[in-house]
């Protein structure tokens, strides 16, 4: 597949000639962890334990197989999994024969499978058999028939696979394929080898283009900031088909040659659970586990000893909680700033003093800046609001819709518009402070706003429709839905998910409160005033 990025060589350059491109890709991290421990537990996940030699094995393995399907330099493979060892393998397999991996939270459904998969254009997808309770092969026979480019379905785990490859007899498919041939497929390390999709506010997933060297800019300079380093035992519980799992769940972990641990679905219990047992030092998580754990720690006296970081992101940490955080936990607190387009960009670092954790969302990793603008353009004073701007080595290749597309988001000098609004302090430390953009975040998951909308405006009760963010104590945000009925009955909530369900859209992307009226509140250019909606949604 031809990718039309915006990675220009000016900026290859001006990256390498300031030393701040590695020039490496994440498999050469991790055939010298392989050299230096290869008898260290590399995966752990609900299904036993890997060595770094094992996983070496089976990622040769597994890159063999598939050249033996025929995926070669840029050809698209969609994984679709649990957090499971086979995601780190596929991902580390795909980059060695220059193929690109594109990752899919497991909660997705058939409606947005379809508008992802008609971007990405896959010869592939990797699917599991089964995932609580939802079955993956009967989904994707529907889909399948209507995506021209997928020729296999792979299916890892047990159950029906249906007409798809089981995952053992793909594995075996390479046993024909001369290991030696693995060494000629090594694609650039400025060529895109990730394709991630963040939900929009415009009905269409912006798919995310990423190659070596801008994934671990987006991970190698925060170690030195939050003095990590091989000795970690690293735990996940985001999904890994999203940016966050991605690259620190898995890309962190393997560059450091670190042991990382998986959960397959966030339970605080469980978590302590493998903190106890696997003596796990860093985690990363949205807001509300970070909420979880202190809560948990604090009803069962759990031993978290070895527990040295919590890095969260995904929503501003709500001060009590921080300062609660540092009472109750034994590790530090590392909030961040971040996007799937630039990685992680801003965090407090284990240096700075600990109240910026408590008040602030971090300062700019090397390499990286951001900048708070006015309405006008201009830099906004300390203290005031503005619109959130980044730029450095981290950013993204451009979207996947196009250099034209992508430039829509860019303004002078490469300033990337986040859509976020933020505050400085005089430090350069950063305080999200709300969005510009139309968006829910529920428990760090990116809720499509414009999407559900387009859904939810063709039930037959509804007239007008606008889902705004209502306040949550634990989720930090959930989806209302603000209606106008057609007609003197309003729908119920019920009604709408009911509705949802048939539409076959993702669960968790439901509204999960309900406010009607008679109108909406509009500017005098005949916008609805989203902003008055968000205060009905908080106060009713």
């Amino acid at each position: 597949m031809f990718f039309e990025t915006t990675l220009t060589q000016e900026r290859i350059d001006a990256s390498n000639g300031a030393g701040l491109f590695a020039n490496r890709l994440l498999n050469d991290w991790f055939d010298e962890a392989v050299a230096r421990d290869p008898g260290r537990t590399a995966f752990v996940d609900a299904h036993g334990r890997l060595t770094y030699a094992e996983l070496h094995a089976l990622v040769e393995r597994t890159a063999r197989a598939f050249l033996a399907l025929g995926i070669r330099n840029g050809d698209v493979v969609t994984v679709q999994l649990p957090n499971w060892h086979e995601f780190g393998v596929l991902a580390l397999a795909l980059e060695k024969i220059g193929a690109v991996i594109n990752p899919v939270a497991p909660i997705f459904r058939e409606r947005e499978l379809r508008a992802i998969l008609s971007l990405a254009r896959p010869r592939v997808v990797v699917a599991p058999a089964s995932f609580r309770g939802w079955d993956y092969p009967p989904m994707y026979a529907g889909i399948l028939p209507d995506v021209r480019s997928v020729e296999h379905l792979i299916v890892c785990g047990e159950g029906d696979v249906g007409s798809g490859i089981p995952w053992q007899p793909f594995l075996d498919g390479g046993s024909r394929i001369d290991a030696a041939l693995l060494a000629f497929m090594r694609p650039s390390p400025d060529q895109v080898v990730q394709l991630i999709f963040t939900s929009g506010t415009t009905g269409e997933p912006k798919g995310v283009m990423h190659t070596p060297n801008t994934q671990s800019s987006g991970v190698r300079h925060l170690l030195p900031a939050l003095d990590l380093g091989g000795r970690e035992v690293c735990h996940m519980a985001s999904t890994l088909g999203h940016q966050t799992g991605f690259l620190y769940g898995f890309h962190l972990p393997i560059h450091l040659g670190a042991t990382l641990v998986y959960q397959e679905v966030w339970e605080p219990e469980r978590f302590l659970d493998l903190v106890e047992s696997e003596g796990i030092t860093y985690t990363m998580g949205a807001t509300p586990f970070l909420a979880d754990t202190v809560r948990t720690v604090k009803a069962s006296q759990r031993d978290v000893s070895t527990l040295r970081t919590f890095i969260c992101g995904g929503a501003p940490i709500p001060q009590p909680l921080a300062e609660e955080a540092g009472r109750v936990l034994p590790c530090r607190v590392a909030p961040v700033w971040g996007m799937t387009e630039v990685g992680i960009v801003t965090t407090v670092f284990r240096s700075d003093p600990e109240a910026k954790i408590s008040t602030s969302d971090g300062r700019a990793l090397p390499g990286m800046e951001v900048a708070v603008r006015d309405g006008d353009g201009r830099r906004s004073p300390i203290g005031e609001e503005g619109e959130l701007f980044t730029r450095g080595i981290a950013a993204f290749a451009g979207y996947v819709q196009g250099r034209r597309f992508t430039q829509g988001y860019y303004e002078a000098d490469d300033w990337f518009s986040t859509g976020d609004r933020a505050r400085m302090d005089a430090d350069g430390f950063i305080r999200i402070s709300g969005r510009s953009k139309d968006l829910v975040i529920r428990g760090g998951e990116n809720v499509p706003v414009k999407e559900i909308e387009d859904v939810l405006i063709r039930h037959p009760k509804v007239r007008n429709v606008a889902v705004v963010a209502a306040p949550h104590p634990r989720l930090g945000e959930i989806g209302c839905a603000c209606i106008v009925p057609e007609g003197a009955e309003a729908p119920t909530l019920a009604e709408l998910a009911e509705f949802l369900e048939r539409e076959r859209v993702t669960r968790q992307f439901w509204p999960e409160k309900l406010v009607v009226l008679p109108e909406f509140p509009m500017t005098p250019s005949g916008k609805v005033q989203k902003f008055r909606l968000r205060e009905l949604a908080a106060n009713d």
